[in-house]
This record gives C-alpha cells, structure tokens and sequence, in this order.
C-alpha cells in the first residue's frame, strides 16, 4: 500500500515536470499528464508486486524504465493536442526511472518487499 501512495503522488508530479521541462513533451491540459502518471502508478505498483525483492533493484527499476517509455510514449496519443517524441518519452522515463530506484531502494531496506509465504 505504502508504494501506491508514493507512486500516486510522484508519477503524476515527474510527467508535469516533464512538460515543464523538456520540449519534447507537451500536453494540452493539466489532466492529461496526471492521467499518464496515474497509468504510470499503476503498473509501477504491480511491476513491485511482482519482481520487486531483495537482489531485484535494478531489474525491477529497468523495468520501470522500459514500461514508462511505453506508458508516456504511447498513451499521449489518446490526447488531443498533446506531443510526446521519442526523446522526451526517454527523457521522462529516466526522470520516473530514477523516482523509482529511490523508492525500490527504500521499499528493499525497509523491508516491505518481503513475501508473506502462504
């Protein structure tokens, strides 16, 4: 539940920082790039769910990268008005990317990526 919540807040905040910031992503309205991070929060969470344990950082991480270029990449194109490049999907996808080690890490330490056997 904890990574949810983080990724509810950061993934929408990195897309916003990114239109801001690179010209190669622009959204026409305030809500697209919060939809592309919800998205994002979503298949973050269950990509941790999933593979997310201790030995796993940088998989996990590199498959948060790949997932992000895909997400913002592709999902822009449900927008009118909206452009994203190649470059500025990458762009972003290093930003959210980089989120993600952090959380991963904080995740791994803390101990909340511990499976519960059944």
């Amino acid at each position: 539940m904890t990574t949810l919540v983080i990724k509810i807040i950061m993934c929408p905040l990195a897309v916003i920082l990114s239109s801001y910031l690179f010209p190669d992503v622009n959204y026409s309205a305030i809500y697209q790039p919060i939809i592309v991070g919800l998205i994002l929060a979503v298949i973050g969470t269950i990509i941790e769910y999933m593979f997310l344990r201790e030995g796993t950082l940088w998989i996990s991480t590199g498959m948060d990268f790949v997932a992000s270029f895909f997400v913002v990449y592709l999902v822009f194109l449900l927008f009118i008005g909206a452009t994203v490049t190649i470059t500025g999907a990458l762009a972003t996808s290093l930003i959210i990317a980089a989120i993600e080690f952090f959380t991963h890490q904080y995740l791994i330490n803390s101990g909340k990526t511990r499976k519960v056997p059944s």
